[in-house]
């Protein structure tokens, strides 16, 4: 996916449309509650704690902000990029 975002951007940029991704890590959803067998709660601590940023749990809200930015006017300048959703989970791994 990552290839295909910075591929299309190249190619579509030239015509006025921006190409981003975003990259979430772990957020409790019905499904990921259902793989588990846990609650949201149980699957949000385990997750949570490989973060950077503590006291913070990864919620679908947070992931859709992220969205929301790169559809609106205020990324204008922003293609062919990777927007990390994950509370430091990358740096701290």
């Amino acid at each position: 996916v990552l290839g295909l975002v910075k591929s299309a951007s190249r190619q579509l940029g030239a015509h006025g449309i921006r190409v981003n991704c975003v990259s979430p890590y772990v957020v409790a959803t019905p499904m990921a509650l259902a793989v588990s067998g846990k609650s949201m709660e149980e699957v949000e601590n385990i997750y949570a704690a490989n973060m950077s940023l503590e006291g913070v749990a990864l919620k679908a809200r947070h992931v859709a902000d992220a969205v929301l930015f790169l559809a609106s006017s205020d990324s204008d300048l922003v293609t062919g990029h990777d927007l990390l959703v994950d509370g430091g989970y990358r740096n701290k791994s």
